[in-house]
């Protein structure tokens, strides 16, 4: 870790003094927004995200010279536009970058600094500490960890940065390798069958070879969305799989609003709202359904 702080060390100091400021800068904000864009959508053209992501490089690298790169927020998405990097240098940076962002604002996000410094342990040849970061070993092989030296830093640490515990890497790292819901609906194209075959593969498990979490369920939901009287049935499967999710009821009051179930919509809603009452969504959706 002595040869990490120092790179890091000789990175601060080419960073300009402290000056107050109150906005954040936008041209950082509409690059990070694209920076992140870029990333989420399907058949990603690395060729073409690598040469955008090495000019957003350089154009924070100006920023920063001319002393454009104040707040902490600022900081913090110029972290992670390097975090996106290619080499040593960019993953340096990376770490610079975040530790500066939460010396000007502790509420930055926190994540992003162990990732950073994995990253760069990473690119070193050397074994991570913290558990972030994961890669797919093969064309057609599976996401694992990447290897981890697990004695530098403990489990309270890791929770401290918001990074899973070594336990929850292990199941993480299998969630990450199940199969999308979509997969076998796209086979069967029946979703009576695949309802069914989800509850299936719920009581499986650990033993599932496929994603069943009340994420990735409602996810499916809303892929079906198109045709509502096809994911209301999904929406209410994965209340009955999941009774404690707050999303799952708000997911499946919205579905039943297009199908203009309004008295069940608001049973949904109330309930969403009994399981999270910081959940403005479905509160602003009942005052709505209720002054009609």
């Amino acid at each position: 870790m002595k040869q990490l702080i120092s790179i890091v060390a000789l990175v601060m100091l080419t960073f300009a003094p402290l000056f107050a400021q109150t906005s954040d800068n936008a041209e950082i904000q509409r690059m990070y927004d694209e920076d992140q864009s870029a990333r989420k959508v399907a058949n990603i053209d690395w060729t073409i995200l690598n040469k955008a992501d090495s000019l957003r490089r350089r154009r924070v690298d100006e920023l920063l010279d001319s002393n454009k790169v104040l707040t902490g927020q600022d900081f913090y998405r110029s972290a992670m536009i390097f975090q996106h990097g290619t080499d040593t240098l960019a993953s340096a940076k990376a770490v610079a970058l975040m530790r500066h962002a939460l010396d000007l604002d502790s509420t930055v996000k926190k994540w992003l600094l162990a990732a950073a410094i994995d990253r760069h342990l990473m690119r070193k040849g050397l074994p991570q500490i913290y558990g972030t970061q994961y890669v797919m070993m093969g064309q057609n092989g599976k996401w694992q960890r990447y290897q981890i030296d697990s004695t530098k830093v403990t489990d309270q640490e890791r929770r401290a940065y918001h990074v899973e515990t070594l336990a929850e890497q292990l199941v993480k790292e299998r969630r990450m390798n199940l199969r999308p819901i979509s997969q076998y609906h796209d086979i069967h194209q029946s979703t009576d069958e695949t309802a069914a075959f989800i509850r299936a593969e719920a009581q499986k498990g650990a033993a599932s070879l496929y994603d069943v979490s009340e994420t990735a369920i409602n996810s499916f939901g809303y892929k079906l969305m198109a045709n509502p009287s096809e994911a209301v049935k999904i929406f209410k499967l994965n209340t009955e799989l999941y009774p404690n999710g707050f999303n799952t009821f708000d997911s499946y009051g919205e579905c039943l609003m297009k199908l203009d179930r309004k008295k069940e919509a608001i049973a949904a809603y109330q309930k969403s709202l009994a399981l999270n009452p910081q959940n403005t969504n479905a509160r602003t959706v009942l005052t709505t359904l209720q002054a009609r």
